[in-house]
């Protein structure tokens, strides 16, 4: 049987790769996720997280209501002004301009989002990427260690195997937060884009309101799991760590975890 032959020089560079994701990921567990943890854990207690009436996070949302549509009485019966001739009056609508709901006039020419929380986004959303990428580290480092396959002595491997699992469900869990950031987004559009059409009806206005205490109250959720996120992998890596790096003893007497 013939052996499986490997380039020496690109071994020799799979081999530095390896020594370093193992330098970078021993760096991490032991330094960077504790420091992360306790500077997500400062963030939690700042003022910006800890709003006491939810409507300091209100975003006004500057729609003029156009006046309602004049009903007048005629020999013939009810007669209603027409929308569109109405609305080009008004200088509303152009002579190109189609049948259907128009959009009013909006002051600035942009219907701008809540800067409150598109600034608390913008630095929630940092953090968020981090922990993927800083998980996705320590996953391969925790692959790389994980040894041939071989019958029996697997009870360090499958510790590996745990936590490999741990990391993939951290990152998913981080890829979910971004997702759930872009359906605000998307939803607060297709509202804003309802009350332009319909300004008179205020439960468009009302729901708005509701959303975005709804996604301020959830961008604290996310920076709180966040940092349980890091305490969480940094007590777990610690406490099995010579099960990580060594899965299988070598002596029948060394103890087990």
């Amino acid at each position: 049987m013939s052996s499986f032959k490997v380039d020496r020089e690109l071994n020799a560079k799979v081999d530095t790769f390896r020594e370093q994701i193992t330098g970078e990921a021993e760096n991490l567990v032991a330094d960077f996720f504790p420091k992360k943890l306790l500077e997500l854990d400062s963030f939690l207690k700042e003022s910006i997280l800890n709003v006491k009436d939810l409507k300091e996070i209100h975003s006004e949302l500057n729609i003029n209501v156009p006046d309602p549509i004049i009903l007048n009485n005629s020999h013939d019966g009810v007669h209603v002004q027409n929308p569109r001739k109405r609305k080009m009056e008004d200088g509303l609508c152009e002579e190109n301009c189609q049948d259907g709901p128009k959009v009013f006039f909006i002051p600035g020419g942009v219907m701008k989002s809540n800067g409150q929380l598109v600034d608390l986004i913008e630095r929630v959303k940092p953090e968020i990427r981090t922990l993927i990428e800083k998980c996705n580290t320590v996953k391969m480092w925790v692959q790389l260690l994980i040894p041939r396959i071989e019958d029996g002595n697997n009870f360090g491997v499958s510790i590996q195997e745990e936590t490999v699992a741990e990391l993939r469900t951290v990152e998913g869990e981080a890829a979910s937060y971004l997702d759930q950031i872009s359906r605000y987004y998307i939803t607060r559009a297709k509202l804003v884009s309802k009350i332009t059409k319909y300004p008179h009806v205020e439960d468009y206005q009302r729901t708005v309101t509701e959303i975005d205490e709804k996604e301020y109250i959830s961008l604290k959720i996310i920076v709180s799991e966040l940092r349980n996120q890091y305490v969480t992998l940094h007590d777990m890596i610690l406490k099995n760590i010579e099960k990580i790096k060594r899965p299988r003893i070598s002596s029948n007497n060394e103890a087990l975890y």
